[in-house]
Parts: C-alpha cells; sequence; structure tokens
C-alpha cells in the first residue's frame, strides 16, 4: 500500500515538474505583452499630438493583443488622469505637465490549476493579471 502511495505522489509531482514551467511561461509571455502593450499606448496616447487615449487606440490595442492569443472582450482598460480628470477624451486632451496613466488587466484562466497537483491553491477565479503605467503629456495647445 504505501509503494502505490509513493507511487501516486511520485507521478503527480512528476507531472507538475514538467508541465508547471510551460504554463509559467505563459503567463510570463502574457504579462509581458500586456506590459508591452501599456507602454506603447502610454508613448502615442501622451505625445506632443495627441494628449489622450481614446476608444479607438483601445479598440487597436485589443485587435493587436488579440493577434497574440488574448481574447478582446476579457481585457479591461483603465485610463485617467494624474489630476482627476479624464485622460481619454479627444476634445479635451491633458495638458502638458499631468500624467496619463493606463492599466489593462486579464484574468489568469486556469493557468495555475496544475499547482494543485503538489497543494498550492490557485488565485481566485475572478483575480486578473495587470500592467499598469503612467507618462507625463506633452500635450500643447
Amino acid at each position: 500500500m504505501k509503494q502505490i502511495l509513493v507511487f501516486i505522489l511520485f507521478a503527480a509531482m512528476l507531472c507538475w515538474a514538467m508541465f508547471a514551467p510551460t504554463y509559467k511561461h505563459v503567463i510570463l509571455f502574457r504579462q509581458a505583452m500586456l506590459q508591452k502593450e501599456v507602454d506603447y499606448m502610454l508613448e502615442v496616447g501622451a505625445n506632443a499630438s495627441h494628449g489622450y487615449i481614446d476608444a479607438a487606440a483601445i479598440e487597436q490595442s485589443r485587435a493587436r493583443l488579440s493577434r497574440h492569443g488574448f481574447q478582446s472582450e476579457k481585457l479591461e482598460y483603465t485610463v485617467a488622469a494624474t489630476d482627476g480628470g479624464s485622460a481619454d477624451d479627444p476634445a479635451s486632451p491633458v495638458l502638458r505637465g499631468q500624467g496619463i496613466e493606463l492599466t489593462i488587466s486579464y484574468p489568469y484562466g486556469g493557468l495555475f490549476n496544475i499547482d494543485r497537483l503538489i497543494g498550492i491553491a490557485p488565485p481566485d477565479a475572478g483575480s486578473r493579471m495587470a500592467a499598469t503605467g503612467l507618462k507625463m503629456s506633452e500635450y500643447v495647445p
């Protein structure tokens, strides 16, 4: 009986050791892609000719991220200005010296379920990975 238990525990550890790095790689890739997209959108949105990140830019971002395997309907975007105003309205861009903050989040899904094999509890079902950034606007009217 002890040998069967040892075999089951060893098999579970072996499965986890073989597949966990693959899932961790997916998580790292998604996090890196989200951060890269945040940096790009802030670079474009805070430049001297914009001063905002509007709905059209967000839709283009969704399309870019969906090409990398993200489900666009699960992406959440939060755009804010450091002065408390809106940073997504082209009619009132954020002026130079104020910051634009952007956060993009995406659910983990079931990527951590394999960790249950060794007794590690996965994150809650509603947990999301997020990338955030802040850049000072360069817009001058």
